[in-house]
This record gives structure tokens, C-alpha cells and sequence, in this order.
């Protein structure tokens, strides 16, 4: 699929011709917020290059502690400025310049148990901050699939319009990022959409490189949660940049994952034939799973560049051929919702 990372960084930032249009509509700065993690540079990088394809120019600032995945000098080298910002110290987020579009990615989720107090400051208690500084601005904010309880593997997933059921205390921070996200829209007026983000994948983070990583060092694969949802890191960002057509108050409200209810044995299994692997299982599928259903982005969003196919099949290439990895293991298979 990618030869090397420059190849990778290049494909999960490439934006498809109708995020430009989304894009093209605007006027302003773009402002990043928690932009050091896994998808925060490409996302960066995509609002550049699509500005750059319409001949234009757009100002896009990156917002993060960078103290996680990516540096500075990472974003200085496509033309976007950096900003270092605990954005939990209210008298530093007050002094951030001025957007007229936010995209907020921060949140709190892997060691969030044993640190609750943290969890909801990130989660719950920031959003707040960010909806007081920017109530003039455009907000794309991220969410999570976790949100939503367990659902029958039949049932297809679960919607948009469904009751919030948080399993965990990740998953009712998680709640309570939405609902601040929502009392600001509707008290400010501020249009806005939440992404309902139910694991993105690239080549060296996502569930598929747990599970091709479990294959190919032949350790057990658990079944216990044993069906999931993934996406394309690049169409991920495609939607949710898509959104910015969408903002309403009260937010407008979207999964973005793929479409595929892939089950965990077949997926390993596929897997392990490529990698010419042998395999073992432990634990077996529960009736219920985290799924979530995305009629509504299809029916809004362009369709997906990669396929669940070939993502599998880039990951075990990936994988085989020692690629390097993020080490951000998803614990996709927690079914009490302990991170």
C-alpha cells in the first residue's frame, strides 16, 4: 500500500475534492486544538493542502503540550504554525489568538483509570473553556463511539438518535464532553458538529495493528469483544472536515467509523493466512458489541478512498515487513470500560 511514512503521511492528508469545496466556503484561520496525537497533524496538514489546491492561502495553527507523537518541526515543515498551550491553564487558553474555525481533538482516554479527576477535567470540564474563548468561531469537536452502550451484533450498530448508555467512567466523561459542547451551542449559539469517532486506523496505530501485531508474534487473540468498527485515519479526517457543511446548534451529531461489522476471528484469520502465521484464540464472542451505525454519514459524506480490504491487507504488509508503530494499543477488547 505505503513504501514508507512519507508515502503514509502524504495518503492521510490528502483532501478529497469535496473537503476542499467544504473548506473553500470558509473564511479564517483554522485552529487545531490537542494536535500532537494521531491524527492531529495530518488533519492540520489536510485543511493546508486544501486550501493550497484552490490557489488559496489558509493560516492554520496547531494548539498542543507536545509532549505526545508529533513535534513541532513536524508541523513548521508543511507551513503551519505551532502554538505550545496546556489548554487546562485557562490564563494561556484565554491568550490564543483568535479562529474563525476550531477543530478540538483533545480528550483523555488510555490512563484514565486510576486518574478519573483528570478524565473529566479533559473531557468534561475543557470543552467548557474552549466553547467561552471561541463562542464567535465554527466548532468541529471531536467525540467517541464509547458513548453509546454495547448492542446486539445483529442490530447493525448504534445510531445517532439512540439513548447514551456509558459504559465506564472514560465513556460518562465522554457524555459529559457533549453535553458541555452542547449547553455552549445552544446558550452562545454556536454552530457546531460532534464526531463520533469509533477507532480510525492507519498503518501503525488502530485495532486492525493490534490484532495483525497479536498475529504475527503469535500471541492469543481474545474474542471477547470479538466484533468492531474501523476507519480509513485519511477518510476519517475527510468527514470529519465534510462537517464543516453541517454545523447546526444544538451540534450536529455524526458517527464516522466504516461501514463493516468485521468480527475479530475472520479478520485474525485473513491475517494470519497472509502472514503465513499460525493462530490461536482464547475466550469466545459475546452476543453484543461496540458498534455504531453510519447511514447518516454516508448519506452526507463522499464515500470512503480506502476499503476495509485493503486497509487489512496494508496493515499485514505493514506489519510483516517491520514498519514502526506508534505504540498507542487501542484495548479495543475491554468490555468494562476501564482504559
Amino acid at each position: 500500500m505505503f513504501q514508507n511514512e512519507e508515502q503514509l503521511e502524504n495518503a492521510l492528508s490528502e483532501p478529497s475534492p469535496e473537503v476542499i469545496e467544504a473548506l473553500g466556503d470558509l473564511e479564517g484561520t483554522f485552529l487545531v486544538l490537542g494536535a500532537a496525537g494521531k491524527m492531529g497533524l495530518s488533519m492540520a496538514r489536510m485543511v493546508k493542502r486544501a486550501a493550497e489546491a484552490t490557489g488559496g492561502s489558509r493560516r492554520v495553527i496547531a494548539v498542543s503540550r507536545f509532549s505526545t507523537i508529533n513535534d513541532e518541526a513536524a508541523f513548521h515543515s508543511h507551513g503551519i504554525e505551532t502554538i505550545r498551550c496546556d489548554l487546562l491553564d485557562e490564563s494561556r487558553t484565554d491568550q490564543l489568538p483568535f479562529a474563525e474555525n476550531v477543530i478540538a481533538m483533545l480528550g483523555m482516554k488510555f490512563g484514565s483509570t486510576g486518574n478519573e479527576s483528570m478524565t473529566w477535567a479533559m473531557n468534561a470540564w475543557l470543552p467548557s473553556v474552549i466553547c467561552r474563548r471561541y463562542r464567535s468561531s465554527r466548532i468541529v469537536a471531536f467525540s467517541t463511539g464509547n458513548v453509546y452502550s454495547l448492542t446486539p451484533i445483529a442490530a447493525g450498530g448504534s445510531r445517532e438518535s439512540d439513548a447514551l448508555m456509558p459504559v465506564g467512567e472514560y465513556a460518562m466523561s465522554a457524555v459529559g464532553r457533549e453535553r458541555m459542547y452542547e449547553y455552549f451551542s445552544l446558550r452562545d449559539n454556536i454552530p457546531m458538529a460532534l464526531i463520533r469517532l469509533n477507532y480510525a486506523c492507519d498503518l501503525r496505530y488502530g485495532v486492525l495493528v493490534d490484532l495483525a501485531r497479536k498475529v504475527f508474534n503469535t500471541e492469543p487473540i481474545d474474542l471477547s469483544m470479538g466484533y468492531f468498527n474501523t476507519i480509513w485515519q485519511g477518510d476519517a479526517n475527510a468527514w470529519a472536515l465534510q462537517s464543516f457543511a453541517h454545523l447546526a446548534s444544538p451540534p450536529w451529531v455524526v458517527n464516522v467509523t466504516g461501514p463493516e461489522t468485521l468480527s475479530v476471528r475472520e479478520v485474525a484469520t485473513q491475517m494470519a493466512q497472509r502472514m503465513n502465521r499460525p493462530l490461536q484464540f482464547t475466550g469466545s464472542e459475546a452476543e453484543t458489541a461496540l458498534l455504531s451505525n453510519t447511514d447518516l454519514a454516508q448519506q452526507r459524506f463522499a464515500p470512503l478512498r480506502i476499503s476495509t480490504a485493503a486497509l487489512i491487507d496494508g496493515v499485514a504488509d505493514w506489519v510483516s515487513s517491520g514498519g514502526r508503530f506508534l505504540g498507542k494499543p487501542t484495548h479495543f477488547e475491554s468490555r468494562d470500560g476501564k482504559f
